[in-house]
């Protein structure tokens, strides 16, 4: 499974982005994706996650902020983040290829295949 991510950029604090994440590959029976983001100096931390069915999951600084979705095709993801703030700055990625479940949907251990990033930033 290859991604591509898109829809980074600079904002200023309150402002909105789009970040999409296309999926290309053996996509078929594509679980769930998720949203990962990693500053300088920083651990790579989860975002949101979406599986299959459309559940979702966040953490708990985005929460009410950012929303997670998927294309009617299953194999795009989408994160619409509003309000955003400073320290939302981070390369941001696109993850999928989920593996045991053991660690959860935000944990990066649980995904074998990520995009290259693209960077958001805050001021």
């Amino acid at each position: 499974v290859q991604l591509v991510e898109s829809g980074g950029g600079s904002v200023q604090a309150g402002g909105s982005l789009r970040l999409s994440c296309a999926a290309s590959g053996n996509t078929f029976g594509l679980g769930p994706m998720a949203w990962f983001r990693q500053a300088p100096g920083k651990e790579r931390e989860g975002v949101a996650a979406i599986d299959g069915d459309g559940s979702t999951t966040y953490r708990d600084s985005v929460k009410g902020r950012f929303t997670i979705s998927r294309g009617n095709a299953k194999n795009t993801v989408y994160l619409q983040m509003n309000s955003l703030k400073p320290e939302d700055t981070a390369m941001y990625y696109c993850a999928a290829g989920f593996l045991t479940g053991i660690a959860g949907v935000l944990s990066p251990d649980e995904y074998a295949n990520w995009g290259q990033g693209t960077q958001v930033t805050v001021s």
